[in-house]
């Protein structure tokens, strides 16, 4: 059985709990384990196990998803077929996902599937995270080329001398959510009180909101890895992703609504694309490479996901096919808005990077100049090289 394999059945069963981790701060030091159900308790002992083999895992000793090979003539002896040639002569690279994978990495495995990393001359094994797998780490250390995070998270990078930067932004509006119940009629984050609210404590968008608004009565407690006390609770709320936690929750009959954190101003981009400070200064083509043919890949995934979902499926089976269909549509307006209609997808600007760090610092998450915020990203591969 590959790891790959053993990643997936590891939450088998487990469908409440597939969202559990992702909410975690789990490298806090502060971080006390929430009161969780017989079954979340057994996805964090697996998961236990998995911390042992992942980092050999990212130093790229797992096997690649099983592939069907295609028809290929037989050679002789010490000669080579056109196809395996082709195939010696693409650039070997990796890129590590932030989680397992779902539908808001489609973009990349749809460049796979699709072969648009194959046209830009590049073998790109994309590589599944999960729970505090370091991608910026991995990255600035140059044990992996490229990898998916969050801008805020990017930013707690550069802040440790991490030396990674983004090179697009798949997400332009953050998918972080808090679900309360439609029969309650909250509307927006000043209803929330007199309830209680799963929320973990160290994540900076819920510090963001503890600080801008007052929450009066709210108790707060851990999240708990599953809609279980969502669904037993009229008077409960908790944090999800607006294409996981809704989707579980409606599938068993509960009537969730969900409240943008971004429409409160938090905002930070979602699934960038990153790699190491030299890859930009000594090997801009292969940047470019990766950047284009990813674009490729997001704009396929959006307009004909379903050979995508199919991969993604058998790599990740929590993930139903049902479950990807409703991720997609729910994606749609957080990768393409106004901005990306005019500047095109995956755009980053200045001044929201800068909006990101200012928040940070705000919530005292990050302290006055210690990043820069031009070295996080650059726009330099958002467009195809100029032809001669």
């Amino acid at each position: 059985m590959g790891l790959m394999t053993i990643v997936c059945t590891a939450r088998s069963s487990l469908v409440d709990d597939i969202w559990l981790c992702r909410h975690y701060d789990w490298g806090d030091p502060n971080f006390q384990e929430p009161t969780m159900s017989l079954n979340s308790r057994t996805l964090i002992s697996r998961l236990g196990w998995l911390a042992c083999v992942l980092p050999l895992w990212c130093l790229g000793c797992a096997p690649k998803p099983a592939e069907t090979p295609a028809a290929t003539p037989t050679a002789t002896p010490g000669t080579t077929t056109g196809a395996d040639a082709k195939t010696a002569s693409l650039r070997k690279v990796k890129l590590l996902l932030n989680w397992f994978p779902e539908a808001e990495h489609g973009g990349f495995y749809a460049a796979q599937v699709h072969g648009y990393y194959r046209d830009a001359g590049l073998d790109v094994e994309i590589m599944p995270g999960g729970p505090n797998v370091p991608v910026v780490q991995q990255v600035a250390s140059k044990q992996i080329e490229f990898g998916i995070t969050n801008a805020d998270d990017l930013c707690f990078g550069r802040a440790e001398q991490a030396a990674a930067v983004a090179l697009m932004a798949s997400l332009q509006t953050s998918p972080r959510c808090i679900m309360v119940h439609e029969k309650s009629g909250i509307k927006k984050f000043e209803d929330i009180h007199d309830m209680t609210v799963a929320m973990s404590p160290t994540k900076a968008f819920s510090q963001f909101l503890q600080k801008k608004f007052p929450f009066k009565n709210v108790q707060f407690v851990p999240y708990p890895g599953n809609v279980a006390q969502f669904l037993l609770k009229e008077d409960y709320a908790q944090q999800g992703y607006v294409f996981s936690e809704p989707f579980l929750a409606k599938q068993q009959g509960g009537d969730p609504h969900v409240l943008l954190v971004s429409d409160q101003g938090f905002n930070p981009y979602t699934s960038c694309l990153i790699t190491h400070d030299d890859v930009v200064r000594k090997d801009p083509e292969l940047a470019r490479k990766v950047v284009q043919a990813s674009i490729k890949g997001w704009q396929q995934y959006l307009a004909e996901p379903t050979k995508t979902n199919e991969l993604i499926h058998s790599l990740n089976k929590e993930m139903s096919l049902e479950a990807l269909a409703f991720g997609v549509e729910k994606l749609k307006p957080l990768v393409e808005d106004t901005v990306t209609k005019a500047q095109g997808l995956g755009h980053m600007g200045l001044e929201r990077w800068q909006t990101i760090v200012d928040q940070l610092v705000e919530i005292d998450r990050l302290a006055p100049d210690k990043v820069k915020t031009s070295d996080l990203f650059t726009t330099e591969f958002l467009k195809p090289a100029e032809k001669n």
